[in-house]
């Protein structure tokens, strides 16, 4: 957690710190980042950092937490306009998400650079962050009517993890491109994918799936 002298500092000025901070572990990972980059970059001396976070795993975990928390906020204010319908749901819960990273470019990038972490913070990481995906796609389902799906409870949860975290993490290592027209396309691969996925997980008319 940040220092209560982090806390007092105007708006403008953390977030300042909080721009290039990010910008330098999204750039360099956790390991080759420098907070002499970062001070130079915002304009601070090094104690100066210092007397804000104790150290640079602290600054690090900050902002992983503020920038998870920030999405998690904003996909949950929209999670009650998603579909009914299982295969409706995972569409548009995957456009919406995508459509974050776009709108949010350098967190995006961030984001990217904690999941390809790896070594020592790659274990802090997973121990804090581990479980929060399976979560999420857990109550993902709540209220999606099962009764036509062959397969039901952690099972469906399984493969919407595994469709979103696969979509998600391909669109991720390509946004260097233009990412409007990539969003397209990925909807319409994403279109393809499910009516097959869709195919193989629906009950046959008149029986009871078994």
């Amino acid at each position: 957690m940040p220092t209560k002298v982090f806390e007092e500092l105007d708006s403008s000025k953390k977030e300042n710190i909080i721009r290039a901070a990010m910008e330098e572990f999204a750039m360099y990972g956790y390991e080759n980042s420098s907070t002499n980059r970062i001070v130079k970059e915002c304009g601070i001396s090094k104690g100066s950092l210092f007397k804000y976070f104790e150290n640079k795993e602290e600054l690090y975990f900050f902002l992983a937490d503020t920038v998870m928390a920030e999405m998690a906020g904003d996909m949950s204010a929209k999670a009650g306009d998603l579909p009914d319908t299982l295969f409706g749901r995972i569409k548009a819960y995957s456009e919406m998400e995508i459509s974050w990273y776009i709108d949010h470019p350098g967190k995006g990038r961030f984001i990217i650079a904690i999941a390809s972490e790896r070594g020592e913070i790659y274990k802090k990481i997973s121990e804090r962050y581990g479980g929060q995906g399976n979560d999420i796609y857990t109550s993902l389902m709540d209220g999606v009517d099962m009764s036509s799906i062959r397969c039901c409870g952690q099972d469906v949860s399984d493969i919407v993890r595994w469709v979103l975290t696969g979509f998600k993490n391909d669109f991720l290592e390509h946004t260097h491109g233009d990412a409007l027209s990539l969003k397209e396309q990925y909807s319409q691969r994403l279109d393809v994918y499910l009516d097959i996925l869709e195919n193989g997980m629906m009950k046959e008319s008149g029986t009871d799936g078994k």
